[in-house]
């Protein structure tokens, strides 16, 4: 067979492999379906286990990579989860003849609450200056008509979102208000003047970003303001998602919150200005990139890409950021040091102690 030849038989495979794909997800539907029909959870860890596993045993059949295969297959996984996840969102429609109303609605988080909304049955209206791609009814000013919903989420940077907290406080709203702040200890007399009011209100941290197609995996941190109805109802928005819930107070969330997002943010901030520093061209360090920096590279240009206001509230304003950030600066110290003393037994004593660390948090 010549090269024309050889690649319309590609071309064939391709279409099988389709074709099969397509096939694939019309029978993954109908498990959603049947789970759905008795109550099983949609992700089995251990049938993604054994579909990994059989699927390594047929590549070494056929002779080639088993990891090349499983990786295929881990894809298509993570397509099988979402289609399930989102026709389960949809089937339930926990939202059916409820409003919800999304202040902030125009922006990546707030858009995102919002679809997530619409696919459960709320008829969602948007408070944003900003038009919104999705169509949802908007009003320009949050407080320019009525505010009866069902569910009202805030869904703007901090400073705004401890404003808004504390005149919704005022208005006395009947439905359930919670914020999706990325820190909350900003937001404490916001959230206590909802409760003193009567208001039933609590407080979420979705831990992905608005790209989240599938929630497998990904965890919603529920703070505990006093109010359980409004936690509750806020931990349902997620009974039929893979999302993990986790429950905890204001000061331990932003506790964890600085190492998580604070301390992760600074080290790739700090990361992409010394590349920016080193006047050496971002093509040519790609063309000798390591496994090591090309995976720090592509975190850090997702962190570069973000909102710096944003990204500087969760840096400042957050009270418990100082140790974290002072951890960094000592551990950048303490390497410096050792390398610049010849310190070989210092700077393996540092690296050990990491290790020690995540070997610990590994069992």
């Amino acid at each position: 067979m010549d090269i024309t030849e050889l690649r319309a038989e590609l071309d064939r495979i391709d279409r099988d492999l389709v074709r099969l794909a397509a096939e694939r997800q019309r029978i993954v539907a109908e498990i959603g379906r049947s789970k759905r029909g008795t109550g099983r959870p949609l992700r089995d860890f251990r049938r993604e286990k054994e579909v990994l596993d059989n699927v390594r045993g047929h590549a070494r059949d056929a002779g080639i990579d088993p990891e090349l295969a499983a990786g295929l297959m881990e894809l298509l996984i993570a397509a099988s989860l979402t289609r399930q996840e989102q026709d389960t969102v949809r089937a339930l429609s926990q939202g059916d003849g409820k409003r919800a109303l999304v202040i902030g609605g125009s922006g990546r988080m707030g858009a995102w609450f919002a679809r997530f909304l619409d696919a459960q049955g709320y008829a969602v209206d948007i408070a944003d200056p900003a038009p919104n791609a999705a169509g949802f009814a908007r009003r320009e000013h949050w407080d320019d008509g009525a505010i009866d919903h069902d569910l009202i989420v805030v869904a703007t940077p901090l400073r705004a979102a401890a404003r808004i907290l504390g005149e919704l406080a005022l208005r006395k709203p009947p439905g359930i208000v919670f914020d999706l702040g990325s820190i909350k200890t900003p937001l404490r007399d916001a959230l206590q003047s909802l409760a003193a009011a009567g208001v039933r209100a609590t407080s979420i941290h979705p831990m992905f970003g608005p790209s989240a197609n599938v929630l497998a995996g990904r965890h919603v941190v529920l703070i505990d303001t006093g109010d359980r109805e409004a936690l509750e109802t806020a931990r349902g928005l997620f009974a039929s998602t893979t999302a993990i819930t986790v429950e905890m107070d204001l000061d331990e969330h932003d506790r964890l919150i600085a190492l998580v997002l604070g301390l992760s943010h600074a080290l790739n901030i700090a990361f992409t200005a010394a590349l920016a520093g080193s006047g050496i061209e971002p093509e040519r360090l790609k063309a000798v990139s390591s496994t090591t920096f090309g995976a720090q590279l592509q975190i850090a240009e997702g962190v570069a890409r973000e909102n710096p206001h944003l990204y500087f509230e969760i840096q400042s304003l957050n009270q418990h950021n100082g140790p974290a950030l002072t951890a960094l600066d000592e551990a950048v110290h303490a390497l410096l040091a050792a390398v610049r003393n010849g310190d070989e037994p210092g700077f393996v004593a540092l690296m050990q102690r990491g290790r020690d660390y995540l070997h610990e948090r590994a069992e």
